[in-house]
């Protein structure tokens, strides 16, 4: 896969190149490539009228079906299905409180999330009118500490699927049965956490009341898209709220191009082999650990799991007997440099990563080469 040279044209144009992103589906590095199917969708889109709500309607449905969901809509990437989430269980259908949004008085607007759930997109709840009641210490949480926080204000409980930080809270099927105990629904940010593709049916089996993924980063869709699916009568809460209806979700739009892009690439996701995708992955990241095994202070390997490294990536480990510039020295460097390659730095204060998703072969070869000259310079 290679970036064909009319891109690089137009970027030209505007003065800017093209940078080199081995950091995965991060957005401020441009997310992920968009698949020509999708842009010919998308195309072809562009030229046909259609009534939204129907088209709407029609993708939800598409949505729910891969999602193993009763309903599903398409929303303005994940942070804004975070803001439909909250305007659904706040608000609901009733047109007297959406009118009233973000002013909560009166309402139900408690969402209930674990300390160590807080993270800089939780404002999109916040946004809505919501308030927190964090549980646990930051470290860990206990079943009573959930238990103890539902009151009569309680709207919903929100839980967080993000590397690095899902392991430290309540399993979550128990979260969901102890909410549900309660009356309560949960609402899920599982934004970057596909692939791999079994979570997209997960965590409504497991018993999630909406699921918010993005649409683009794995997916490969439009960037600007979510993926909100869930229970019927909360997808359609969610749904009022929104674009094209006059209410707090309506700065949140999505076109029709961006609604049929991401049927398209989902279409396409859901029936690709993903075990080949993965050693595909592999062979790539194989190829960054034999060029820097061997230097001296850094371990080097090829990391895959289901919690923190979604695809094989190889991690670059600092260890104590590294003598050389520090981790933040390098991935500065090479951020600055030219061309400007982008390096994990997600996981632990003393490792980088190479996350194989956006490069291109003769782009591997790049950050191999820069990364060596670097790192026994």
């Amino acid at each position: 896969m290679e970036l064909p040279a009319p891109a690089e044209d137009i970027l030209n144009e505007l003065g800017l190149n093209p940078v080199i992103s081995a950091a995965g589906t991060t957005t401020a590095y441009g997310g992920s490539r968009l698949r020509p199917e999708v842009m010919d969708a998308m195309n072809r889109a562009s030229n046909t009228m259609v009534n939204i709500d129907a088209l709407n309607a029609a993708a939800g449905k598409v949505l729910a079906q891969y999602s193993g969901a009763e309903a599903g809509l398409v929303t303005s990437g994940a942070a804004g299905g975070l803001v439909l989430q909250a305007a659904a269980v706040i608000a609901g259908t009733d047109p007297i409180k959406m009118n009233k949004l973000p002013d909560t008085d009166g309402m139900k607007n408690e969402i209930i999330i674990h300390r160590s759930h807080r993270f800089p997109y939780d404002q999109c709840y916040l946004s809505v009118g919501a308030k927190f009641v964090e549980i646990g210490d930051g470290r860990r949480c206990n079943e009573w500490e959930l238990e103890g926080a539902f009151t009569e204000n309680t709207a919903a409980a929100a839980y967080l699927f993000s590397p690095f930080i899902t392991r430290r809270s309540i399993p979550f099927p128990r979260f969901c049965e102890i909410s549900h105990a309660n009356g309560i629904p949960v609402i899920v940010d599982a934004a970057s956490y596909i692939p791999p593709r079994s979570n997209l049916k997960q965590y409504i089996a497991q018993g999630a009341d909406l699921v918010i993924y993005s649409g683009g980063k794995g997916v490969r869709g439009p960037q600007g898209t979510g993926i909100l699916c869930g229970k019927a009568d909360l997808i359609e809460a969610a749904y009022a709220n929104a674009s094209p209806h006059q209410f707090i979700g309506r700065g949140l739009k999505v076109s029709k191009e961006e609604i049929i892009g991401l049927v398209k690439a989902l279409e396409i996701f859901v029936n690709e082999d993903e075990d080949a995708e993965n050693e595909r992955y592999k062979r790539m990241c194989s190829k960054v650990v034999d060029a820097l095994v061997e230097i001296p202070g850094l371990s080097v390997k090829v990391v895959h799991d289901r919690y923190d490294y979604l695809i094989p990536m190889a991690q670059i480990g600092f260890t104590d007997e590294w003598n050389g510039v520090s981790r933040d020295t390098i991935w500065e460097e090479l951020a600055n440099s030219d061309p400007v390659i982008y390096l994990g730095n997600i996981g632990g204060p003393d490792e980088l990563l190479v996350d194989p998703f956006n490069l291109t072969d003769s782009e591997l070869e790049v950050v191999i080469e820069r990364l060596h000259n670097k790192l026994v310079g």
